[in-house]
């Protein structure tokens, strides 16, 4: 019976190895184990975990293709919906979504959904796609702003109506987040990133480089000097984050985003190979508790350092994946929980020698429903290090509003749009991080496609 088949256990690589590497960590599934994970789906007749994956991938549909052991099928289902799989299948919080969902982890372990979605994607890009289907265009041209999950989402579905879309993205490499801010032992960026984007080039799309809009071209400019009858705004948010506690302009602080992008991006973690320059601190200490918290920390582990995790709540608050939390205490990774900095301090040459802390209990709930942390009186220590890593979210870049007459941002720093992303100026739409702040991957393709949708009836009335 299908219901009591217990969970396929996932193959990893060893944790002592893996410390000392940027390698992936998981090594997924095989056929064999693939095709028994497969056969635990109950392919419940209102499935519930379509509805909680929020680009909505008939999920027990393909899975039925993967007991019966028609891949090419399987990835044609989650096609329809997501040209990603690979990178979704490592990096969305299943466990939230659609595992959260599954009805069989009410009385057992749900699914794996995301290894299943990533053995599928896994499987087409080593076996070849199907030819795309020639797509009739339409004579209309859209630009995308960022090439991240958001913009790689909207102008895979835009190309599928006979758009012409041209993507514009700021850096030199494609991406967005997916390149500059999941480390390779997470996400492969040539194996599984470049050869997922080249799918949405395959539809048509075209993609220019170390363009910043807002600077390079405006939307403006992009609106009326070059035809496009619409612009998508996914430009994310990259814009860091600090506590503004006393010592933060100490030689030896950096924001995750510097550091993650110098490593992914920059290649700092194969010096062989690059020349990037990255401090490689003795003792790092990561300040935060998030998933990028988790990428940065495991970073400086396997860039030779003792690292630390600096998290102001207890360890049942924090908002990192179960897995990356796991992840990183096998790789020997040191939680300081209940642990609130509030000064870095330095030596007499200005360069970090430790972070001063108090220690905090957890008061009554705050407005997100966990318990607000309370400081400790007289509880302060502090943690000896070189290096101290600020990874406390991001929010947008104020470039392309403050460029974009009539676009409105929030009190965040955010752009003001519809749940369809519509903005406050006319034809221009956004989604993902541009408007919500730093979320996840998944959600931000969500928002892709919402726009796609909202995009293609705003220029069919046209």
């Amino acid at each position: 019976m299908a219901n009591i088949i217990s969970r396929t256990p996932v193959r990893e690589q060893d944790p002592i190895k893996r410390a000392a590497n940027f390698e992936e960590v998981c090594y997924g599934f095989n056929v064999e184990e693939a095709t028994r994970e497969a056969s635990r789906c109950l392919n419940c007749r209102n499935p519930r975990c379509v509805q909680a994956c929020p680009v909505n991938i008939q999920i027990p549909n393909f899975i039925a293709e993967v007991v019966a052991g028609n891949f090419q099928r399987a990835a044609d289902i989650i096609a329809e919906d997501s040209l990603l799989p690979s990178i979704c299948g490592r990096v969305c919080p299943q466990e939230s979504q659609c595992e959260g969902s599954c009805i069989l982890g009410i009385k057992h372990e749900p699914v794996a959904i995301g290894k299943l979605e990533r053995f599928v994607g896994d499987w087409q890009l080593e076996n070849g796609s199907k030819e795309v289907a020639e797509i009739e265009p339409n004579g209309k041209k859209v630009a995308v702003v960022g090439s991240g999950p958001a913009g790689l989402a909207c102008a895979a579905d835009l190309a599928k109506l006979g758009y012409e879309v041209t993507v514009f993205e700021a850096l030199h490499r494609l991406g967005g987040v997916l390149s500059y801010g999941i480390p390779e032992f997470r996400l492969p960026k040539e194996r599984i990133v470049a050869r997922e984007i080249e799918k949405v080039s395959r539809l048509g799309v075209k993609f220019e480089k170390n363009i910043i809009v807002g600077r390079t071209v405006t939307i403006d400019s992009l609106m009326d000097e070059e035809g496009f009858a619409a612009v998508f705004v996914g430009s994310g948010a990259g814009l860091p984050k600090f506590m503004g506690i006393p010592g933060e302009n100490f030689n030896g602080v950096f924001s995750a985003n510097e550091f993650l992008t110098r490593i992914n991006l920059m290649g700092a973690f194969a010096p062989e190979e690059n020349d990037t320059p990255v401090r490689r601190g003795k003792k790092v200490a990561v300040v935060g508790g998030g998933n990028v918290a988790m990428d940065a920390v495991r970073s400086a582990k396997r860039l030779g350092a003792e690292a630390y995790i600096v998290y102001r709540r207890s360890e049942a608050e924090l908002p990192a994946r179960v897995e990356e939390v796991h992840h990183a205490k096998e790789e020997g990774i040191q939680f300081a929980m209940l642990t609130n900095p509030v000064s870095i301090e330095a030596d007499e040459k200005g360069w970090v020698r430790a972070l001063k802390c108090v220690r905090m209990e957890l008061g009554e709930p705050d407005e997100s429903g966990r318990r607000s942390p309370v400081e400790v009186a007289g509880s302060e220590f502090e943690i000896e290090c070189d290096t101290v890593i600020m990874a406390l979210g991001t929010s947008p870049n104020p470039l392309i509003a403050s460029t974009t007459e009539g676009l409105e941002r929030n009190r965040r720093g955010c752009l003001v749009a519809t749940e369809e992303g519509a903005t406050t100026r006319e034809g221009v739409f956004a989604g993902g991080d541009a408007v919500t702040g730093a979320a996840t991957v998944i959600l931000a393709m969500g928002a892709g496609r919402k726009a796609a949708k909202a995009i293609h009836a705003y220029l069919e009335n046209k």
